[in-house]
């Protein structure tokens, strides 16, 4: 038997894509949107049980409750992060990047815009409770704390990453990130203003957002490259 025969075949590299990510997370979201909009008893249930739970710990925690607001209203209220983002903006077209500059703020605008049709179009009511710790205003699903958090951070992230950012950056940068997600969304939930799968909703949405605005963007320089290298 030739050395060639027994040799192992060659292992094929499964590469996560920006394009793959944001279709996986659109399906995703598009199932929890059936779910909620058709109400399903199980998706119901587990909503209204974490929501319980994590009230009547808050009724019972007024120093948490204050915590939460600060972080929830300042730290991480969606002004703050869109505020982030405008400087990157502004930073990028400082650099000339007048290109890239405009795809990211259009991704911010058509994050608000698309977040606050579906909340009229879903038309969701937040939890109700005797003893409301925090209040919110207009529909609950999507969360829009959560959404703007993702968009936000996933735009941040990939700038630095089309950038070279050094590996203590960017592991600092995917810290502070990945905080900063699941923190908002924790917050909404233990304020008790959005159910779970709001939070969900808002996270999976958004990096659908993301992933589709990296991919496009990818997409199109492809194209100027080439028609770049066409000209004489």
């Amino acid at each position: 038997m030739s050395s060639s025969s027994s040799a192992p075949p060659p292992r094929t590299s499964t590469r996560v894509t920006p394009f793959g990510t944001a279709v996986v997370c659109s399906v995703l979201f598009t199932v929890l949107l059936v779910l909620v909009t058709t109400r399903w008893s199980p998706l119901m249930a587990l909503d209204r049980s974490v929501a319980r739970s994590l009230h009547r710990n808050a009724v019972a925690e007024p120093g948490l409750v204050r915590a939460n607001r600060i972080l929830t209203d300042w730290v991480w209220d969606p002004w703050t992060m869109r505020a982030l983002v405008a400087a990157a903006v502004v930073a990028l077209c400082c650099r000339g990047a007048r290109m890239l500059a405009a795809w990211i703020a259009a991704t911010g605008v058509l994050a608000a815009v698309l977040q606050q049709g579906l909340k009229s179009a879903v038309g969701r009511e937040r939890p109700r409770w005797p003893d409301p710790v925090d209040s919110a205003h207009y529909a609950a699903f999507p969360s829009g704390h959560a959404m703007t958090a993702m968009v936000s951070c996933g735009l941040l992230l990939w700038l630095l990453h089309r950038h070279g950012a050094s590996p203590v950056v960017w592991r600092a940068a995917l810290v502070a990130a990945g905080v900063s997600v699941v923190g908002v969304g924790v917050t909404r939930l233990y304020l008790g203003v959005h159910w779970p799968s709001d939070v969900l909703g808002g996270w999976l949405l958004g990096a659908a957002l993301v992933g589709f605005a990296a991919a496009g963007y990818a997409r199109y320089e492809g194209r100027a490259g080439a028609v770049l290298s066409r000209r004489p």
